[in-house]
């Protein structure tokens, strides 16, 4: 049971760290493996991304999206979900492992707090990156910051 807790433990702090480090570049690009046992497959992280104003303009939407970079499985795929108040969308990487992005998807929601969900389809160890950036109505990146509440 220690051994369980001091394994979630260090999962949260890599992930963090992952998504941490990301929010120092401009880029906002976060990664991390999803069960690396590779046996849960309900398996979901769960963040919330802040826009806000940070010298460029306040935020007019989140924008995000997700790729698979681990190797080419069938029926494997990876999803990302962005919800605010009462909005919602999704997208997934439609190919396993080909090294290229989902189709970009937003939620124009302004500035304030973003749920940002990432899951998979079936059973199986994946690795992502996720690609997140809040930007104003005139089309400029501005103010993003990301806090990992689970990923389990």
């Amino acid at each position: 049971m220690q051994y369980m807790f001091f394994d979630k433990i260090l999962r949260i702090i890599f992930c963090a760290a992952a998504l941490g480090y990301a929010g120092v570049s401009s880029a906002h690009d976060a990664g991390a493996t999803m069960d690396p046992n590779g046996n849960v497959a309900n398996f979901t992280g769960y963040a919330r991304v802040t826009c806000f104003d940070d010298g460029n303009g306040s935020a007019d939407y989140l924008m995000a999206s997700i790729k698979d970079t681990s190797l080419p499985q069938d029926n494997l795929l990876v999803n990302l979900q962005i919800i605010k108040g009462d909005q919602a969308i999704s997208t997934t990487d439609p190919v396993s492992g080909d090294g290229n992005f989902s189709p970009t998807v937003s939620v124009h929601g302004g500035n304030g707090v973003y749920l940002l969900l990432v899951n998979k389809t079936a059973a199986g160890a994946r690795s992502f990156l996720v690609s997140y950036h809040c930007v104003t109505a005139s089309e400029v990146h501005t103010g993003t910051d990301i806090s990992v509440k689970q990923f389990e």
